[in-house]
């Protein structure tokens, strides 16, 4: 083997986690289908929020090389899988990505080689998805080669903790498997932790989504109850987070967003659905509230117009902040977007502010960017602050803004609601 490791697949999992493996003295190939993010990366370009080219010219530098080259796969003595697992567009789990880069492996396949699932999936995905791709090479996983999943926790824009000192769950088809993927994370990760086999460790990181996606959904329904009841949720979280044992504090919102919460529990829901033919009744219900959140903040919206005596439609509405979390420019799965398209459905002229994003198209139609905020923030019928960037004075929006809607509870002012 010619180097200690190739991984498929460059974006927010894959290009951090060859960061820290050259980094840590490994020799590191990164494969990817996209010419044009290849070319970029060996030029020194980088194309996500937590690394800078500098840090891809470190990573260069320290020997890494990026290529389009599936021969390079044969020549790694450790292969790991980081690439997309969307939902298809009948909500059912899309493997694409995840079978088409296992297909590439098995036709370079080399006895005594390692391969790593790291890709978010369903229980089984890596012993009966997986295993019988690579194993139409001849090889047998667990005696030829080893064979295991450990899932990703990459959390963008985390001041703290990234790849290194994050700790690593490692599930292997067969004890010797979890050992030699062990041997491999410690290389470049502070703790790694043995589970009992690949369908723990892929239920592990569907567990832990799950868990924030129904407390999302718990804080998010009463939201809506608690603005009925004229009851400030947001002063309800504060106080109860002062209680040292025995909760953890969520915070409503327009919606969910990223790859994780809204796209990871409907694995498991589908599992349990096509497996055991029952429905995992937490998750759909929870997803069911989440989803329905950007319909309920149009709602929240009409309403403060109408308190101006204006219509919805008509009006200009001012969108600050469409990332799907706060101080990065990832807008996968923004409830902005959904929200963007039902205001604009109901008559609504659209702008936005957010210093993370020059340009932006939801649902394939182009929004105005404010270029003066003041500006927009004093002739907008309403504003609303979807995302609370540490760049935003959320002070000075409430004051400036003729109706400042909050979703994030953090503004106050006589112009100002909050969800």
């Amino acid at each position: 083997m010619s180097h200690d490791l190739t991984i498929i697949g460059l974006g927010y999992v894959g290009l951090p986690l060859a960061q820290q493996a050259s980094r840590s003295g490994l020799s590191v190939v990164g494969f990817d289908v996209a010419a044009q993010l290849v070319e970029s990366l060996n030029a020194g370009t980088s194309h996500i929020d937590d690394l800078s080219d500098a840090d891809v010219e470190e990573m260069l530098s320290l020997g890494f090389r990026a290529t389009t080259d599936e021969a390079s796969l044969s020549e790694a003595s450790a292969v790991v899988i980081c690439v997309p697992t969307p939902l298809s567009e009948s909500g059912e789990p899309d493997l694409g990505a995840v079978t088409g880069a296992t297909g590439a492996i098995a036709r370079n396949l080399r006895p005594g080689q390692l391969v790593v699932l790291e890709s978010t999936t369903y229980p089984g995905t890596t012993e009966d998805v997986v295993r019988p791709i690579l194993e139409t090479a001849g090889l047998v996983a667990g005696e030829d080669f080893h064979l295991a999943f450990s899932p990703e926790r990459v959390d963008p824009g985390n001041p703290t903790y990234g790849i290194q000192n994050t700790p690593k769950v490692v599930g292997g088809f067969t004890p010797a498997c979890t050992e030699r993927a062990v041997a491999l994370y410690e290389r470049f990760i502070d703790t790694v932790v043995p589970s009992k086999g690949t369908r723990e460790a892929e239920t592990t990181k569907l567990l832990e989504n799950t868990y924030r996606h129904i407390n999302i959904a718990l804080v998010n329904e009463m939201a809506r109850f608690c603005h009925e009841m004229d009851i400030d949720l947001w002063d309800v979280i504060r106080a109860a987070a002062t209680k040292p044992f025995g909760f953890q504090a969520f915070y409503p919102g327009p919606g969910v967003g990223g790859h994780c919460i809204p796209i990871d529990p409907n694995y498991l829901s589908y599992k349990v659905r096509t497996d055991l033919g029952y429905p995992f009744q937490f998750v759909e219900l929870a997803q069911t509230i989440n989803l329905g959140m950007p319909r309920y903040v149009v709602d929240r919206i009409t309403e403060l117009l109408n308190e101006d005596r204006k219509a919805l439609r008509g009006s200009t509405v001012l969108l600050i902040g469409v990332t799907y979390k706060p101080n990065i420019a990832d807008q996968r799965e923004s409830p902005a977007t959904p929200l963007a398209e039902l205001l604009r459905a109901k008559g609504a002229t659209l702008r936005y502010f957010d210093p993370y994003v020059e340009s932006w198209r939801p649902g394939g139609t182009e929004v105005d960017r404010a270029a003066d905020l003041d500006e927009a923030l004093s002739s907008s019928d309403v504003s609303v602050l979807l995302q609370n960037h540490r760049d935003l004075d959320v002070e000075h929006l409430g004051a400036t803004a003729q109706r400042l809607f909050d979703t994030r509870g953090v503004a106050d002012g006589e112009n100002v609601s909050r969800l």
